[in-house]
This record gives C-alpha cells, sequence and structure tokens, in this order.
C-alpha cells in the first residue's frame, strides 16, 4: 500500500470515527495510479461537509473546483474531498462515486473507461399439524408418502422447515428429499404472502436455522437468490487471516444476535440481510477481497428483496435502516461520534448487531468495549463535557502563558458550566478573569 493511499485510509477512519461516511473513490484504480505514474493525489467520497473537515483537519481548504467540497495538502500528497452519493432512492449501482474529473482524465488516458400466481394456496386452519406425523417420534415427518402428501400442499415443505427450526428437530430422510425434490414446485405455485405467512412463525432465535435449511434445501436460491450466493463469496473472518464464507457469517451473526436481544425478529432479518451488499461491491485487489460501502449499498439492495417479499412498508424502511447504518458502531467513536450514532433510530438494535459480528468472527473487542464507553459519556450533556473556552483562548483573555495555571482555569470554568454558573461565551470570560485575579 502506497503512502498517499495509507494516507488516504487514515483520514477516511478519522471521518468514520466522528460519526459520518468516507472512502476512497475507486480505490483499486487509484492505487494503480500511485504505483504506475507515482501521483500523490487521492480523491475522497464523504458525507461531512466542509466546515466540519476543516474542523477536524486544519489544512483543510473551501475548493472552487466544480464539483469539489474542500481540498487539502500535507506531506506533498493532495487530498481531494468529494460529496458522497446520498439519494435513498437511486439505483445500488449508482450509489458509489466511481470517477472525479481526475480520475476521468487517467481513464482515458490509460483506455480504462466503462460501458458506462396461478395455484394459490388455501389455508386449513383448523389443524397446524396437518400433514405431519407426530414429533413426538423426535422427528419431522410428513404423513403416508411424503412426495404425493408434499403435492397436496406445497406449503408443507416450508412448514416442515419452519418446525425443524423451531423445535430443533431432524427431518426425516424421505421427507427431505421429497422437499428438494419438489423445490422448484413450491417456489412456482406457493404465494410469497403465504411463505412470510410461515417465516413470520419462525422464532427469532431459530431463524439461522431456518435460513440454513433453506439453502440446503435449495429453497433459498429461488427465494433470495442474493443471500444464497453469499456462499460463493469469502472474506478474512478476523486477524488470523482465517477465510469463511460470507453465507456463513450471516449465519452466524442471525445465532449470537438473539442472545442480547431475544424474540426480536426484525433485528435478526437486518442480520439476514446485513452482508447482502457485499455481492455488489466485492473486489480483488492486493490479495485480498474488498467490500467498501457495502452497508449502504446493502440497504438498497435490501429493500428490492423485502419488497419482493410483500413486506409492510414501515417494516422495509425499519430493517433497511438497521443495514444502513450496521457499521456505525464497528469504528472507534470519539464522543461527538457516539453522539451522532445514539442519535440515530434503533441504536440499540445496531449495537447488538455490531456485538454478534463480532461474536461470529471470534474477533477483538477493543473497539466495541471503547464505543460502550464512549456513550456513557455522551450521556453527558454536550455543553458540560467541554469547556466554553478553550486552552488558547484562556491564555489569550488573561495574558498567561502556557502552564498548568491553564489546566486548573479551564477545570473550574468547566465546573462552573456544569453547576450553572456559566451559560455563555461573555459569561465564560468574566469567570476566567475573575479566577486569575483569585489565583
Amino acid at each position: 500500500m502506497t503512502q498517499p493511499y495509507k494516507d488516504a485510509v487514515s483520514i477516511c477512519k478519522t471521518i468514520l470515527r466522528n460519526g459520518y461516511d468516507a472512502y476512497v473513490i475507486n480505490a483499486r484504480f487509484q492505487q494503480e495510479l500511485e504505483r504506475d505514474l507515482s501521483e500523490n493525489e487521492v480523491d475522497i467520497a464523504t458525507d461531512m461537509d466542509a466546515d466540519e473537515l476543516m474542523k477536524i483537519f486544519p489544512n483543510v481548504s473551501q475548493s472552487s473546483q466544480r464539483g469539489e467540497k474542500a481540498v487539502m495538502t500535507e506531506g506533498g500528497v493532495t487530498i481531494r474531498f468529494y460529496p458522497a452519493y446520498n439519494v435513498e432512492a437511486a439505483h445500488p449501482e449508482t450509489i458509489l462515486t466511481c470517477a472525479t474529473p481526475r480520475i476521468l482524465r487517467r481513464m482515458e488516458e490509460r483506455q480504462e473507461m466503462s460501458s458506462s400466481l396461478a395455484c394459490p394456496y388455501v389455508r386449513h386452519a383448523e389443524d397446524a399439524h396437518e400433514g405431519f406425523a407426530d414429533m413426538n417420534e423426535g422427528r419431522i415427518r410428513l404423513v403416508g408418502a411424503p412426495s404425493e402428501t408434499l403435492k397436496r400442499n406445497l406449503l408443507f415443505g416450508l412448514r416442515a422447515l419452519r418446525f425443524a427450526a423451531n423445535y430443533n428437530l431432524p427431518i426425516e430422510q424421505n421427507t427431505w428429499v421429497a422437499i428438494i425434490r419438489s423445490a422448484q414446485r413450491i417456489l412456482d405455485y406457493t404465494a410469497v404472502t403465504d411463505v412470510m405467512d410461515e417465516w413470520r412463525k419462525v422464532e427469532a432465535e431459530a431463524m439461522w436455522k431456518f435460513v440454513d435449511l433453506l439453502m440446503e434445501s435449495q429453497l433459498l436460491h429461488g427465494l433470495l437468490p442474493e443471500i444464497a450466493a453469499l456462499s460463493r463469496l469469502k472474506h478474512i473472518r478476523n486477524e488470523s487471516g482465517e477465510e469463511e464464507t460470507v453465507l456463513t457469517h450471516v449465519l452466524e451473526v442471525m445465532r449470537h444476535y438473539p442472545e442480547e436481544l431475544p424474540y426480536d425478529w426484525y433485528g435478526v432479518m437486518a442480520c439476514l440481510l446485513h452482508d447482502v451488499g457485499k455481492l455488489f461491491t466485492a473486489e480483488y485487489y492486493d490479495g485480498k477481497w474488498h467490500f467498501h460501502q457495502h452497508h449502504r449499498i446493502g440497504a438498497q439492495v435490501a429493500r428490492k428483496i423485502l419488497g419482493r417479499l410483500r413486506m409492510p412498508p414501515n417494516e422495509v424502511d425499519l430493517i433497511c435502516h438497521l443495514v444502513r447504518h450496521h457499521m456505525r458502531f464497528q469504528y472507534m467513536l470519539t464522543e461527538r461520534g457516539a453522539r451522532r450514532f445514539k442519535a440515530l433510530d434503533e441504536y440499540p438494535r445496531l449495537i447488538e448487531m455490531a456485538r454478534a459480528d463480532t461474536k461470529a468472527r471470534g474477533g477483538n473487542y477493543t473497539n466495541f468495549n471503547h464505543n460502550l464507553k464512549m456513550l456513557e459519556k455522551a450521556e453527558t450533556p454536550e455543553e458540560m463535557s467541554e469547556p466554553l473556552l478553550n486552552g488558547n483562548e484562556i491564555m489569550e483573555f488573561t495574558g498567561l502563558k502556557p502552564g498548568p495555571a491553564i489546566g486548573i482555569i479551564r477545570e473550574a470554568l468547566l465546573q462552573a458550566q456544569v453547576e450553572g454558573k456559566v451559560t455563555s461565551v461573555p459569561e465564560a470570560v468574566d469567570f476566567v478573569l475573575a479566577y486569575k485575579e483569585a489565583m
């Protein structure tokens, strides 16, 4: 990794820690430019505005170039900031900014320009176990000849998976092969609303097993092909470098999530979809897979999937919101970032998604524990966590030189704010001047 790209990644992490999004635009191509042409420029997309950028990075200035929001030059490297595309109704493939004027010029020079329900099921509610043998057998079995029983009501196939997941029982072999044999018929002739009626009866704690059975029976391939495809996509599990399929990870996150938030069906559904964006953002370079902005793309794909499943708009919005923001608690937040995180709807669910993700990876809890402490600190009102005058301003008003006295006055000012004795900057100036005289 070249130094300009390392600097850009570091800047992105700082922005992420402050509660905003940021990513290197077309990271693979920019790294190639740096290696092949020794370019010391990197383009970054972020939803942080220019004023906020200038507060965090002293060398940032507003840009007069069309499309650029700010620019920074440091150590011979020029970083250009562009607005991230935030239109929620956009097509998933248009959300990532992939080219800037500079990148387009280089692509042209290198000739790398991109070409830019026929048989509805009638319910029989009077007998929820119709077609199934007594479960005291210790297994799930269709009565009679399983294939013929399944033909009478193809929904029995999904119901068998639901029973197996909820009761933690194996499916009898002939019943299992009948389900696999009829998988396409189940998808062709069972209404989506009936499929979701069965799915909603799956307990949150058992949903990972239900999805696993859908995958094994080939039903997931037709019902949620985007999720089934994750079984052919790999990522790094943790710092050990161990690889696993993304679907394996998703199932583990679903399994761990209800350990802290039991019975939360919607939270587990969000866990199922939280990494679906990796299918659309996967890019292999530097010897490993990368999935930049998969949470944002994933929220768009999730909306399409949930619409296909005929879920009500309010439920779709909730689950997509969780998918969209599931990465927010993964980065080590500043106190300011923690305040922004806590302002998000459903932030307790987002915390548990991050906890489940960490458990699933067998990973490091350093960032997670740090962020919990930052959330506790964020309980203090913002005006009471920082004094109205910083150290430089205190020195300016009092005429004191740097030294321990500045810290003493600063702490006294903060305490006065907490007690309500000082509520404005003019009062703070009067306070520090009086405190100096008293010292």
